[in-house]
């Protein structure tokens, strides 16, 4: 194995575009990639394109007539289809909807092929993580379930057990959904609570199917959880369940919508916290996977000040290089947001916070609703999983 990292990406991959005034612009990952780029991280990066998806790989996780709903949706733009999710509030539909998505899906599909097979160690998609999208419907922004579709394909092609942690704010139902009875993958999740926060599920107590009890573990943090409480409960729970699953392949879905200034969401992480975070799951993919790590975007709709520098920090770590977080943000890339958008660009790579945390080990505290939460999880899944959940 070469040991190299790689990054699918191409300009086709920002038409996933839901039009003028939606959150989820395609703005943010062109910034991305351009902040990337001036700091050399594209650099030490195997840049490759995104094949498109065919229709047999999108029915391993979608239905025939679902693709079907979404090819005419794309040619119709206009039209509603309620049933399959398409035209409502959330998921508008767009000019070639069906193929800019399975574009995304080939990049993710891409990432796990050369993971697999070992062209590469790591491999990132940030135009992917749609891990709201249903079988039979689209839900949250999201048309194909891309990181399902890559761990299908990772399974239909020899992998014996895969771990997907998904870190976004929002609960990673539709993975979650894909997988719930299969005892081959386990998932797990860190959101805000559901009672608080679309899409209203992830409860500790949804812990899989009747054959495959323990394989779903969801942590279900209180608003106004920051970069302290996040990576307790992070710790407290993801290092442990994930080594007892002993996965041969880690898939991470890198939503950012947990910063504090994200609009649609009540957490208040920094990029400090995001950047420990993808830091600690780069060194689990080492411990329990051999470093097989593929790594996917998400949610983030504060497109300037915060997803561009979250996921130029994961492109790094992937390519092995992480970027000091007092690093300048350079000017060119300041002057790009002060000319399209007429603001102010952050200075550095960091928001100045200290992304330390207090261990679970130092005490379980049943006054704060965040420990109450990290308690029902390792109570529920732990014992599932041959764990002792004893703090």
């Amino acid at each position: 194995m070469s040991g190299e990292a790689m990054l699918v990406f191409d300009d086709g991959l920002t038409e996933y575009d839901f039009g003028r005034g939606h959150p989820m612009s395609p703005i943010r990952v062109q910034l991305t990639i351009r902040l990337a780029s001036a700091l050399g991280v594209l650099d030490e990066l195997k840049v490759v394109p995104a094949p498109t998806a065919d229709d047999a790989l999108l029915e391993t996780v979608h239905t025939a007539e679902y693709i079907a709903a979404v090819k005419r949706a794309g040619v119709n733009p206009d039209t509603s289809d309620e049933v399959h999710g398409l035209g409502t509030h959330d998921t508008y539909c767009f000019p070639r909807m069906h193929e800019v998505s399975a574009h995304i899906v080939g990049a993710s599909v891409e990432a796990a092929r050369a993971v697999w097979e070992g062209d590469v160690l790591h491999a990132a998609n940030i135009a992917g993580g749609l891990h709201h999208a249903m079988p039979d419907r689209a839900s949250g922004f999201c048309v194909y379930n891309d990181p399902a579709i890559a761990i299908q394909w990772l399974l239909d092609h020899g992998a014996e057990r895969i771990a997907y942690v998904d870190v976004d704010v929002h609960h990673g139902d539709g993975v979650q959904a894909a997988f719930y009875n299969d005892p081959r993958v386990l998932t797990v999740s860190l959101h805000e609570s559901p009672t608080t926060l679309f899409p209203g599920t992830g409860s500790a107590g949804e812990t899989g199917g009747p054959d495959a009890e323990g394989t779903s573990v969801n942590v279900a943090l209180p608003p106004g959880t920051g970069d302290a409480g996040w990576l307790r409960a992070f710790h407290a729970i993801v290092p442990d369940v994930v080594k007892a699953f002993r996965p041969t392949v880690l898939v991470t879905q890198h939503g950012c919508d947990s910063h504090v200034e994200d609009p649609l969401a009540h957490l208040t992480k920094t990029i400090d916290g995001q950047r420990a975070a993808y830091l600690a799951l780069h060194d689990l993919a080492h411990e329990v996977a051999g470093g097989k790590w593929i790594a996917t975007g998400g949610g983030g709709y504060a497109i300037v000040d915060v997803v561009p520098r979250a996921w130029t920090h994961l492109l790094a770590i992937v390519a092995g290089n992480p970027i000091d977080p007092l690093t300048p943000v350079p000017e060119s890339w300041r002057e790009e947001v002060r000319i399209r958008f007429a603001r102010v660009a952050p200075l550095r790579m960091t928001d100045g916070r200290d992304a330390s945390y207090v261990d679970w080990s130092s005490g379980y505290n049943p006054d704060t609703w965040l420990d109450r939460a990290i308690k029902a999880t390792r109570d529920t899944s732990f014992p599932l999983l041959g764990l002792d959940p004893s703090y």
